[in-house]
């Protein structure tokens, strides 16, 4: 028997040094390595993952609202109807009610005048009923 179990000790380091022992042990090897990579590259693409929201949610919220102080009204547009009086015209109603800080000039406010009542000129008759934008505080 010590010569079957000697024999079997000497088949066992032999099988052990054989070919195909080598080429799985090689296998398992590149099997860690290759689940070691993924595992970093899964790693890398879940930090790249959370460092893209971050920043990103960071760029979103940063830029926030212009928001409006106490100390500036909130300006709106109002319209009203207007009875036209004998000898008025649009270039009164525009040096009333038209804002620099709203409209380049006095024509830009005309135009919009005249396009809002269907006017082709700026000729106006005397109880005509004509709607006029003005700027005014915010009721808030």
């Amino acid at each position: 028997m010590t010569n079957d179990t000697g024999t079997y000790a000497a088949y066992r380091c032999e099988r052990n040094h054989s070919p195909y022992n080598s080429v799985s042990e090689r296998r398992i090897r590149n099997n860690r390595r290759m689940r070691n990579l993924q595992l970093q590259r899964h790693m890398r693409i879940s930090l790249l993952t959370i460092f893209l929201v971050l920043s990103c949610s960071g760029l979103f919220f940063g830029f926030k609202s212009r928001a409006q102080s106490g100390d500036e009204p909130v300006r709106c547009k109002y319209y009203k109807s207007v009875m036209v009086h004998s000898g008025d015209t649009i270039w009164e109603y525009a040096e009333l009610y038209a804002d620099s800080e709203f409209y380049d000039s006095h024509q830009s406010y005309i135009h919009e005048v005249m396009n809002m009542n269907g006017l082709s000129n700026d000729r106006l008759t005397a109880g005509q009923y004509i709607l006029i934008p003005y700027y005014g505080d915010a009721g808030l």
